[in-house]
């Protein structure tokens, strides 16, 4: 972990330079650009919100606040997953044209996610105030390192999936299929209560249904997970990260030959 952070100091101006290039390009063309990055998930808050405050009756506490929440976070994972399982590929002009660091790509694709979800927790903040309701400075803090954590894991999957993506091009299809299955089975618009039991304690193993669920009940119910458990979490996520870049250095070796 020392060697990496020592890596980033010296590669930082690179990697930062490369996430606002991708950020640039992105919306390059685009008559709405930047906007984008925020109407999207909008629409879908639009579309989720009618529907089930509507039609299935949620009557969790300030619904409208805990769906935006979730919806910006899930969409920061998804965003960032797919950002970093194809960005080696999707530079390879610039690898094999210039000698440079390979996971500089995955960690500046990731890079251009953060920016967006920053943009993003405007729109969160904005939801909160508009609804005239302030959030504990402990719910700030745990959103704010929940929201650490989940870049921790959007990293732990993009140093595997990077370089496996340019041997297997059909791993975004199949990441794709997942992705769905994910939003399903993560409380994103619906309460973790609303659950069996049995079911929720097996959901709350998912790192994203951990996290998406107990930010977005301590931003809105101050209801927080235990400090044992927040802890364990915060251990097991770095020690993920740790394997994925041991898997990374070996996935990493004669990749040049199959860009």
């Amino acid at each position: 972990m020392r060697a990496l952070y020592r890596k980033i100091k010296k590669y930082r101006e690179l990697v930062w330079h490369l996430a606002k290039m991708d950020v640039k390009l992105r919306y390059q063309g685009s008559v709405l650009g930047y906007i984008w990055s925020v109407l999207s998930p909008l629409l879908l808050f639009s579309v989720l919100y009618f529907v089930f405050s509507n039609f299935f009756k949620m009557n969790q506490h300030h619904y409208a606040l805990q769906l935006i929440v979730a919806i910006m976070m899930f969409g920061f994972f998804n965003e960032g997953t797919m950002a970093g399982m194809m960005s080696i590929n999707a530079k390879a002009n610039l690898i094999t044209k210039i000698n440079i660091p390979r996971w500089t790509i995955i960690i500046s694709s990731t890079l251009n996610s953060v920016i967006i979800y920053l943009l993003n927790v405007v729109v969160i903040i904005g939801f909160f105030a508009f609804n005239k309701f302030l959030p504990s400075w402990q719910a700030v803090l745990i959103f704010i390192i929940f929201s650490i954590l989940l870049y921790v894991f959007i990293l732990t999957f993009s140093f595997i999936a990077a370089p496996l993506f340019v041997r297997f091009r059909d791993l975004s299809m199949i990441w794709a299929v997942m992705i769905q299955l994910l939003f399903y089975g993560t409380p994103v618009f619906y309460s973790l209560s609303a659950a069996p039991a049995a079911m929720q304690k097996i959901m709350l193993f998912s790192p994203l249904a951990f996290i998406i669920h107990f930010t977005k009940t301590s931003l809105v119910d101050n209801h927080y997970p235990v400090l044992f458990q927040t802890v364990l979490f915060f251990l097991i996520s770095f020690v993920l990260l740790g394997i994925s870049l041991l898997l990374y250095k070996h996935l990493n070796k004669r990749l040049v030959e199959h860009i």
